[in-house]
């Protein structure tokens, strides 16, 4: 019987033991430096996932690694019934860094999400005076926000539905990138509209220009508030420090994750200003972890990397390369690619035969991308990304669809 290699006896111990909650590409990664990653059977790859986003700042950064490791020998957790000294200092880094009046700190972003429907629920009642327990919140099909029930209760992704059911009522859905369809789902018991700038899992779904002012207007026009999901836009990854800032608006509220780590550890937050923040009030929502030493540390140095090494603006110059560069492949099997920042959704035509195949054969050729929704390949680098990387990527993208 032949001898499995380190990464087949992981990976058949991962099957016997694990639950089947995802189907991941067969490589088993060990190590993490900037854009690569090394398999345990030695093997060096090219990232072109970040983790959806969560390692903007790229694998293993020393500063934010320095920051983690010096937290978590004085104090890692109090819980937020006692105070810690890193807490206060990264809420008022946050605010001054985005612009928005006070920050809710959680740990993943499915958790900023539901934070971020609570208060949305509350201020309707609380400020708009919307009859108790008939608020609606507006959101958008083939949305992505998390997996918590309440959260996939207004999915129409049918895998995260799947009989999960009852869902928590008060959603109206309407088509991504569609205004008339936001207007007209408007009513008396409107207290939000809440989508994602671009859908990152949806294939980095991009809406039509003027889509996001459009929602601003009619938030305005109505008293309701526009919060937007940037847990993977935001950060960086689309050459602002948010996607909303294409647009020139700005949202009442915002969730965040992922880069908020810089990849080393869950932390996540709420931003609003004062008006919605207020409707929290001591005992009716938190985390025990959420705000904790370690968390904040972490936090407070990716956010430090994000500025000094000036990934925001590096992302925008490098995002109009790879944009060239993906728009001038030289395949049949394109339908469409949407690019913005460092971000691409690879649309491949049906009959290519789904984009999973295309993802095997870029791993073979050290390269790490993800398919969504059959017929998609996701780019999403670390921000940390050279020009010559990106073209070496893309050659091999090229290569694989020819």
């Amino acid at each position: 019987m032949a001898t499995l290699t380190k990464s087949e006896a992981l990976i058949q111990q991962e099957n016997q033991f694990g639950a089947h909650n995802y189907h991941p590409l067969d490589v088993v990664c060990t190590k993490g430096e900037g854009v690569f990653l090394t398999d345990v059977d030695g093997k060096k790859y090219m990232d072109f996932l970040a983790a959806y986003s969560a390692v903007n700042q790229g694998h293993n950064h020393p500063k934010i690694g320095e920051a983690m490791i010096a937290q978590v020998k004085t104090l890692a957790l109090t819980s937020r019934a006692f105070r810690n000294d890193q807490f206060p200092p990264l809420l008022e880094k946050l605010c001054k860094l985005t612009g928005f009046q006070k920050a809710l700190m959680m740990n993943s972003g499915a958790e900023a999400v539901e934070t971020a429907l609570k208060a949305m629920r509350k201020w309707g009642y609380d400020k708009k005076g919307i009859e108790y327990g008939k608020a609606e919140i507006i959101v958008a099909d083939g949305n992505f926000h998390g997996r918590t029930t309440t959260i996939v209760g207004f999915s129409t992704d049918p895998d995260s539905t799947s009989r999960f059911g009852p869902f928590t009522p008060g959603f109206v859905i309407v088509p991504y990138g569609d205004l008339e369809a936001v207007k007209k789902a408007v009513n008396k018991n409107t207290c939000a509209i809440f989508m994602e700038p671009i859908q990152g899992e949806g294939g980095v779904i991009i809406p039509p220009k003027g889509f996001l002012k459009g929602l601003r207007e009619v938030a305005d026009q109505n008293n309701l508030l526009l919060v937007l999901d940037e847990i993977q836009s935001g950060l960086g990854r689309t050459g602002k420090l948010f996607a909303f800032e294409h647009e020139g608006i700005r949202p009442d509220g915002v969730t965040i994750g992922k880069a908020l780590s810089g990849g080393y550890y869950p932390v996540s937050a709420f931003l609003a200003n004062d008006e919605v923040m207020d409707v929290f009030t001591p005992g009716i929502h938190g985390s025990t972890y959420g705000g904790n030493p370690l968390a904040c540390a972490v936090a407070s140095a990716a956010l430090d990397v994000l500025v000094d090494e000036k990934l925001v603006e590096k992302t925008a110059e490098l995002g109009r390369h790879l944009e060239a560069r993906l728009k001038t492949m030289k395949t049949d099997k394109l339908k469409e690619v949407r690019v913005i920042g460092l971000w691409a959704g690879v649309q491949l035509k049906p009959e290519a035969g789904g984009a999973r195949m295309y993802c095997y054969a870029l791993k073979d050729r050290g390269m790490l991308c993800k398919d969504t929704h059959v017929d998609t390949i996701r780019l999403a680098p670390p921000l940390v990304i050279t020009r010559e990387q990106i073209d070496w990527a893309v050659d091999q993208l090229e290569a694989v669809l020819a």
